[in-house]
């Protein structure tokens, strides 16, 4: 069975709506390892649905964090800002609300585009409607039993002086300790470093809640029946492990279903963002990789499994068993080892699986196709010579317009130089042919002028005359490549040929033999 059907079915029994919570703090760049959070909530509330219940996926923003420090990508003046809420810190380019919706709101706008249903809430918002209040009131009565809990689980020094919650000092905007015998529902005073002294109600965002009490703190305001978590949280002694005591003594609430992750390891990474101080950001991911293989992805392994993110040509060999997965889904050709894998293909269509078996069009044959036109209209005149894509229903179109996307991304950021190439216009002029060269590109058109334009045809016929040829196979091939893209490699032959236009072909090639 697969991961997300047995969660599902575990809270699908307590809860009769199950809430899945899922979240992030954005503080700096999504990394494309926060994209695994986000599917794999989904993953459970679609498998939820799937059993004919209503389930509610929330993704929780923590836009009340505080900046930790002035990152590189950051200018100089964002120094004076830390220790400040981010949503109280102006946003870098200025086109966002701040700091928070600059680097999350871009990264939730493409999440949609991966069926990802879930409802968005800034924690600066709970915040400020007052929703924390009842827990940040029982931090301070049961204060002495927190810090109990703390040192129990983390088996540290009990520390006197630990403050669950932390306030706003409204002179400086940065975070600072309260004066824990100050306290009388609904204000605690404070002394903070800058030297004013001040008070703040709890019942406003005058002031937030330390991480490991306010992560379940907002199980018991909403309910959670499970949530995704990074493993560093799942360690031994970690938050979580002190959420899951401090959520029954303190909050008198259950912990809910814990889904501790392994992170996303980058493999091939071809380039970096320098101003941005990353490699590959969860916005790159959503924009080079087709959604269903994203999703699929994330889903085919278990959760506690790291996932190898591969930006270079790992991503067509993903795409394609993620096609050959549906293919076995609609066919039913598959043995019991493949019974998860073909499963997570199922889930990430997120409870949208087509009626009957899309028309495919390979990612690794669209790099071809991409490089050969510009407009989606053009790529599909090229794509029309090696596909039959006359039956494709309006969505298979979509699709398809979504890879050719996907694909132009990758090909202008993170794909190898050797998948790249350009149709020179006319032959380079670095090529010297020799005779032999022009008698094998005389018998080549000879052979080509009445054969069928399909990848294989023009495959065979290269073959058997590059191996009847002194030039030989390679010597033929490279031929080939040069007199077409410049280059002594490049695209499968057969079907980069049969992409192109049959007659722009042999004319080339007439043209090389008899100059």
């Amino acid at each position: 069975m697969h991961w997300a059907d047995v969660i599902a079915k575990s809270i699908a029994e307590k809860a009769e709506k199950p809430l899945i919570a899922t979240g992030i703090s954005p503080t700096g760049i999504i990394h494309v390892g926060s994209l695994r959070e986000a599917i794999t909530g989904e993953s459970i509330r679609s498998a939820v649905e799937g059993l004919g219940k209503e389930a509610r996926l929330i993704y929780l923003i923590d836009s009340f964090d505080p900046l930790r420090r002035r990152y590189d990508f950051l200018p100089p003046e964002y120094e004076k800002y830390v220790g400040m809420p981010i949503s109280r810190i102006p946003c870098p380019c200025g086109k966002h609300n701040n700091y928070a919706h600059h680097f999350v709101q871009p990264f939730l706008d493409a999440v949609d585009s991966l069926g990802v249903h879930c409802e968005i809430i800034w924690t600066s918002d709970l915040y400020a409607q007052g929703k924390f209040a009842e827990c940040i009131d029982l931090t301070f009565k049961k204060r002495k039993e927190i810090i109990n809990i703390l040192h129990e689980v983390s088996g540290k020094e009990p520390n006197p002086d630990y403050a669950p919650y932390e306030p706003i000092c409204e002179k400086c905007g940065r975070y600072t300790k309260p004066i824990f015998d100050t306290y009388e529902y609904p204000f605690v005073k404070y002394n903070c470093s800058c030297g004013h002294s001040g008070t703040a109600d709890i019942r406003k965002d005058d002031g937030k809640l330390t991480w490991r009490l306010e992560w379940p703190a907002k199980w018991k305001i909403f309910g959670t029946n499970a949530e995704p978590f990074g493993k560093d949280h799942a360690a031994a002694g970690g938050s979580y492990d002190t959420g899951k005591r401090i959520a029954p003594e303190i909050f008198g609430i259950e912990a809910p279903y814990p889904v501790p992750y392994e992170f996303v390891q980058l493999k091939g990474v071809g380039q970096m963002h320098k101003s941005l101080g990353c490699s590959v950001t969860g916005l790159d991911a959503i924009r080079m990789t087709p959604p269903e293989v994203l999703n699929y992805l994330f889903l085919r392994v278990p959760t506690n499994r790291a996932i190898d993110y591969d930006s270079g040509i790992g991503l067509l060999d993903v795409a394609d068993e993620y096609d050959r997965m549906e293919v076995a889904y609609f066919t039913k050709e598959y043995d019991e080892a493949a019974e998860n894998v073909v499963r997570a293909y199922e889930i990430a269509q997120h409870n949208h699986v087509p009626e009957k078996l899309p028309v495919q069009v390979s990612c690794r044959h669209l790099v071809n196709v991409v490089q050969l036109a510009d407009t989606f209209e053009e790529q599909m005149k090229v794509l029309s010579r090696t596909v039959d894509i006359s039956k494709a229903t309006e969505e298979d179109m979509r699709r398809i317009k979504k890879r050719c996307e996907c694909i132009r991304y990758w090909l202008n950021t993170f794909a190898p130089d050797m998948v790249k190439f350009s149709v020179r216009q006319t032959i380079p002029q670095h090529i010297t042919l020799e005779t032999l060269d022009k008698a094998f590109l005389q018998t080549l058109v000879q052979r080509m002028n009445d054969c069928n334009w399909d990848a294989e045809t023009i495959n065979n016929i290269i073959s058997t005359l590059g191996k009847e040829s002194p030039l030989g196979s390679k010597g033929a091939y490279k031929l080939i490549y040069n007199l077409i893209i410049g280059q002594d490699r490049g695209p499968r032959l057969g079907p980069f040929l049969a992409s192109l236009d049959k007659q722009f072909v042999i004319n080339r090639f007439n043209q090389a033999a008899y100059n």
